[in-house]
């Protein structure tokens, strides 16, 4: 059973969430997410998702296997209060946008997520990968072609960009996003990748080639700003140190781009 811990979050569009740790309790976190912790907290590198501080080296190796598909660390830490009072240990999000506390115990034990999304879980709490059944949902499912599982009956913490809407969607309902905006769903979503159709809307749409198609039952989480969108903005906006140019705000700016072919 994962630990049962308490939490606040602070802040708005840069988010960071507090948990208060009882004596032994454990939160697990990637690293580099860590803000403070307070005297009584004590850090430990484990190999895997360390959910588990027992089992075998090959199980370790194994789950480490398994995150190193995902584009995350053969390693996390644990953080664990080793003190005789409460203590707390606080967690920031990497970039604008808000964090979303899941109780796993309302969802079947397991939400899927988008690599990367994960901030931190209670200790007990199971990260790893996410095999999707269908072929298309593997090769072209955007941001999020490996997914990321959480599984157990703990509370865990995840990220989204930008505003972040909940939906629950009734048996057979369908709904199509874009694949950057999908954060998360619950296990009983089905999630498939369907092209987009029409050679004006690939060409001239403004959009992907591709949209994730959700189909009902079960409750999803959308993001505003996927990451990579904002990472685009801010590479076509560099200043003319970078190669760009100093009047891009301008209609000089807009026609020097159109000569250059941009």
């Amino acid at each position: 059973m994962a630990h049962e811990v308490e939490y606040r979050l602070l802040g708005d569009d840069l988010q960071f969430v507090e948990i208060e740790l009882d004596p032994r309790e454990s939160v697990i976190a990637e690293a580099g997410g860590m803000v403070y912790m307070e005297d009584g907290i004590t850090m430990e590198t484990v190999l895997g998702d360390g959910s588990d501080s027992g089992g075998s080296m090959l199980g370790k190796l194994l789950g480490a296997g398994k995150r190193l598909l995902t584009g995350e660390s053969l390693f996390m830490t644990v953080f664990t209060n080793n003190g005789s009072g409460k203590r707390h240990v606080a967690f920031a999000a990497p970039y604008p946008g808000k964090i979303i506390p899941v109780d796993l115990k309302k969802f079947q034990g397991k939400v899927i997520c988008q690599k990367e999304a994960f901030l931190c879980a209670a200790r007990g709490v199971s990260i790893g990968i996410d095999f999707q059944r269908k072929l298309g949902v593997g090769f072209f499912g955007g941001e999020g072609f490996i997914m990321e599982k959480l599984e157990g009956d703990g509370l865990a913490f995840i990220h989204a960009g930008g505003t972040v809407i909940e939906k629950k969607l009734q048996p057979g309902e369908r709904l199509r996003v874009d694949t950057g905006c999908l954060v998360a769903l619950t296990r009983d979503v089905d999630y498939d990748i369907e092209m987009v159709k029409g050679i004006k809307s690939i060409f001239f749409g403004g959009e992907g080639l591709f949209f994730a198609t959700l189909t009902g039952p079960g409750t999803v989480w959308l993001q505003s700003l996927p990451f990579s969108r904002l990472a685009d903005r801010v590479y076509h906006a560099m200043p003319h140190a970078m190669g760009g140019r100093k009047d891009e705000g301008s209609i000089l700016g807009t026609l020097g781009d159109f000569m250059d072919g941009d």
